[in-house]
């Protein structure tokens, strides 16, 4: 377990490095990128064959930074931390060889990049509130300039919504804990310290303190009606950081609903249960019609990002150990199936059409052109729609079951979500990759002729043939998308694997008061 840590220097040192290699050579900058990204795949990996589940977090590091108010740097881990750090490490590489191809400034956004990653790290293994906060804020100023400068559509406007959305959840957030701050006399911000001390707060205390904290967390996790910001951020990033954003940043605020929110404030749960878990099931069915009808390809997967995150939302409100076990999972499930969708569409396609409108992509013939991007689609398209084998069927069906024992209406009403996710994926698959098999369209070597004489079209003069007009997928991407399937593959056959982790997890003292369905 003492090698997590290493995964937040290596981030950060990494940054560093990828920025000075990137004033030589673009080459070695990638290079640089990929080690530290496998650097804190493997510290991950080591402290998961070493970990030994039980309840509570293992203390990592704990050294005094502000004695003068109580806030030590202290990192610790349990299941919980350990199963979403695992996740950054495979979400980082995955997002370092689908961003093999940037050519401009490339030290810079491998530094940017990495700056993000480091956060994240830090979020996932802070036992104290305010380190928490700090790395949370490192998280999200990088997002900007991923965005704003490697960007694709309104991107400065994408970047903008998403960082201010994100600094007003940070307000909230920050607001909720100096009040329950100052409240307990001011004298420690460690986690188990606040739980304690929030446990004298009166009930009108708590019940505000808990609404300000668990909003702040919720906006960065998509919760409904604030999710505005996460399509539009979803389609402006560049591929890499699009699957970053689904794929880990949207974890961070379900990860701080779970281990600030809901343990400091049990009463205040009790009191929001009903409309946390009503509001996740608005976004679970909204989003999902919203990508139903969608016509650009990355808002279908933008708008699956937020539905699917709803099911995070409606296991955490439904708190019950089945049903945050069950939204756990999902967190993993669903930062490897979103970031290999982002991946398709954004990398694969995107930047060999140079579209992303269904309508453009259905006169194609992209089965037969990219066939590698339509077998991997296809399969993260099941995956996400929960088919059995993959990740996602184990984690909605525990959430499902664990919302029934809470209240059988909301688990009802979220399983309609599971139908309209089906939906949309299929007609995604159906009209992005096997449009042409209408046989009243066009013959598909006029529409081939067209396309290669279209300057909106990226071809290569050696490829640029009726069987083959785009550039072949290459061994990073291949790769990437291999590390995505087989996690996603692995967990749906094997989710005991994460679950040994996470339910023994559940078992602590922090997190018991809030597994009674609501009640303090």
């Amino acid at each position: 377990m003492n090698a997590l840590p290493w995964t937040i220097y290596f981030s950060f040192a990494g940054a560093l490095l990828a920025l000075v290699a990137g004033t030589h050579s673009a080459a070695v900058a990638r290079r640089v990128a990929l080690t530290t990204a496998l650097a804190g795949l493997a510290a991950a990996a080591l402290a998961a064959a070493r970990f030994v589940p039980g309840p509570g977090m293992q203390d990592l590091q704990d050294v005094a930074w502000i004695p003068e108010l109580g806030i030590r740097y202290h990192l610790a881990a349990d299941g919980i931390s350990l199963t979403l750090v695992l996740l950054t490490g495979i979400a980082a590489t995955a997002g370092v060889l689908f961003s093999w191809n940037i050519e401009e400034r490339v030290g810079e956004f491998f530094a940017l990049y990495f700056a993000l990653i480091g956060g994240v790290y830090g979020v996932f293994l802070s036992a104290d509130a305010f380190v928490l906060f700090v790395f949370y804020e490192i998280a999200i100023v990088p997002k900007y300039f991923l965005i704003a400068n490697w960007g694709s559509t309104n991107r400065e406007y994408g970047a903008m919504k998403l960082v201010l959305y994100s600094f007003v959840g940070s307000a909230l957030v920050l607001a909720g804990l100096l009040w329950a701050y100052a409240a307990g006399g001011g004298k420690s911000f460690a986690l188990a310290d606040l739980v304690r001390t929030a446990a004298g707060f009166s009930r009108t205390e708590q019940l505000a303190m808990f609404a300000l904290v668990f909003l702040g967390f919720g906006i960065l996790a998509g919760l409904f009606p604030f999710h505005t910001w996460a399509p539009t951020g979803h389609v402006a990033a560049p591929t890499a950081a699009s699957m970053l954003l689904a794929g880990v940043v949207m974890k961070l605020g379900a990860y701080g609903c779970l281990r600030v929110a809901m343990p400091m404030f049990p009463a205040g749960l009790a009191f929001w249960q009903p409309a946390i878990a009503w509001l996740a099931i608005a976004g679970i069915l909204y989003a999902g019609l919203v990508a139903l009808v969608q016509e650009d390809f990355k808002f279908v997967i933008g708008y699956s990002s937020v539905s699917h995150m709803g099911f995070v939302l409606l296991g955490l409100a439904s708190a019950n150990p089945r049903a945050v076990s069950g939204a756990v999972l999902q967190m993993f499930s669903h930062g490897v199936i979103a970031g290999l969708l982002f991946a398709v569409v954004g990398r694969m396609v995107y930047e060999r059409t140079h579209t992303r409108r269904l309508a453009d992509l259905q006169a194609m013939p992209l089965h037969r052109w990219l066939p590698f991007p339509a077998l991997v689609f296809v399969l993260a398209g099941l995956a996400s729609m929960g088919m059995p084998g993959f990740s996602g069927f184990p984690s909605e069906l525990t959430i499902l079951i664990g919302a029934w024992k809470t209240s059988p209406v909301w688990a009802l009403c979220a399983g309609a979500g599971v139908l309209v996710a089906a939906a949309f994926t299929l007609r995604a698959i159906q009209v992005a990759f096997f449009g042409r098999a209408n046989r009243h369209e066009a013959p598909s070597h006029r529409i081939e002729a067209e396309l290669r004489t279209d300057d909106n079209v990226e071809t290569t003069p050696a490829l640029a043939t009726p069987h083959h007009p785009y550039a072949p997928i290459s061994w990073p991407e291949k790769a990437g998308a291999l590390l995505l399937i087989a996690a996603t593959v692995y967990i749906g056959l094997r989710p005991d694997f994460l679950l040994r982790w996470i339910t023994p997890a559940l078992e602590s003292p922090m997190l018991q008061a809030i597994l009674k369905g609501g009640t303090p």
